[in-house]
């Protein structure tokens, strides 16, 4: 069920966000998945031993409002639903809990990353998930836990581990995308320096990886929380799910760290090579320089038009100038291989 919503005020040529319903399940101790309507979701949320599980896609303000209106949540709740966040963070409710998530995925286009944001509202027998700017859907894993009725049992706290489960395997193939993209452009620059599409390549590497770092590395904190403080839709168990989720999530963080560290060596190693080039450069244009002014220094003698001057009206003065230039020229050329300035 697909809800199109248009902006009147909205710029031309601008498409507004769609609102959408990606799915609304109600399943009974994990099995039994039926559709769930609007409208019906406070009736199939009151039945015993349900779960219902309502995902939606970039909603708006009336389609939350209506879901608020049948989950009958607080006004503060429904303000953080309808809010867009930068961080990943919980907030506690007593009777609900909302966990916010980054998304971090890469683009097969052009490779860049792209963020978005996932909600999660867990209450005792629902879960509502909000996708904001998340590019893959949470169809796999509904699919999955659907054949696993025994899992889907275990409640909506289990059902939004297991959903922050998979985001951190996006996480995951993010950090190989990108170590695919970070080693050749390491070894480019230590063969070859710095290049001015290589300077600006890697600075927006390495802003993406800022991002990416403020995104994944606060959920670290956020899974703690979920494991070691006691809220009442999250039973024990499932705390025990987030505490190694947050050892997950450290994990792919250090991974990311070390790649932003290797980018870091090959922009200081490329520094040092182009600094390496340029004193080289410089030591060969200091030799000719040295090599030209003898031959510069002795014409400019003999062009100075005096009468009286040693060999010039002798037979052979021409040819001795000539060859103590080449003599002089050459032990200079000579001596300065030597020392690798030519």
């Amino acid at each position: 069920m697909n809800e199109s919503t248009e902006t009147a005020n909205a710029p031309l040529g601008r498409v507004p966000p769609v609102s959408e319903i990606v799915a609304s399940r109600a399943y009974f101790n994990g099995r039994h998945p039926r559709s769930v309507e609007i409208e019906d979701l406070g009736k199939a949320i009151a039945e015993p031993d349900a779960l219902v599980w309502l995902g939606l896609k970039e909603p708006d303000e009336e389609l939350l409002a209506r879901v608020a209106l049948q989950l009958k949540l607080d006004p503060h709740v429904l303000d953080d639903l309808q809010a867009k966040h930068r961080m990943p963070k919980v907030m506690d409710y007593d009777s609900v809990v909302l966990i916010v998530a980054m998304t971090v995925e890469v683009r097969v286009s052009d490779g860049l990353p792209a963020f978005g944001e996932t909600q999660m509202l867990i209450g005792s027998n629902f879960l509502l998930t909000i996708r904001r700017g998340a590019m893959a859907p949470h169809t796999e894993l509904r699919k999955r836990l659907e054949n696993m009725p025994d899992r889907l049992a275990r409640g909506s706290d289990f059902v939004a581990a297991e959903l922050l489960d998979l985001l951190i395997d996006r996480y995951n193939l993010a950090n190989d995308m990108f170590e695919k993209t970070v080693e050749p452009m390491e070894q480019t620059m230590l063969l070859r320096g710095l290049e001015k599409l290589k300077v600006r390549r890697l600075y927006q590497l390495r802003r993406d990886f800022h991002k990416m770092h403020n995104a994944i590395s606060p959920l670290g904190e956020v899974c703690r929380r979920l494991a070691h403080i006691e809220m009442a839709p999250i039973d024990a168990q499932a705390r025990v799910q987030f505490g190694e989720l947050s050892d997950r999530v450290s994990r792919v963080d250090r991974l990311l760290d070390n790649l932003g560290d290797g980018l870091t060596f090959a922009f200081e190693a490329g520094m040092l090579i182009e600094q390496s080039k340029q004193t080289e450069t410089t030591r060969k244009l200091a030799a000719w320089a040295a090599i030209l002014a003898v031959p510069t220094a002795i014409a400019g003698i003999y062009g100075m038009n005096f009468e009286y001057m040693p060999e010039l009206k002798w037979k052979y003065g021409y040819l001795l100038i000539v060859g103590g230039m080449a003599l002089i020229c050459g032990t200079l050329y000579y001596r300065f291989r030597k020392a690798k300035w030519l």
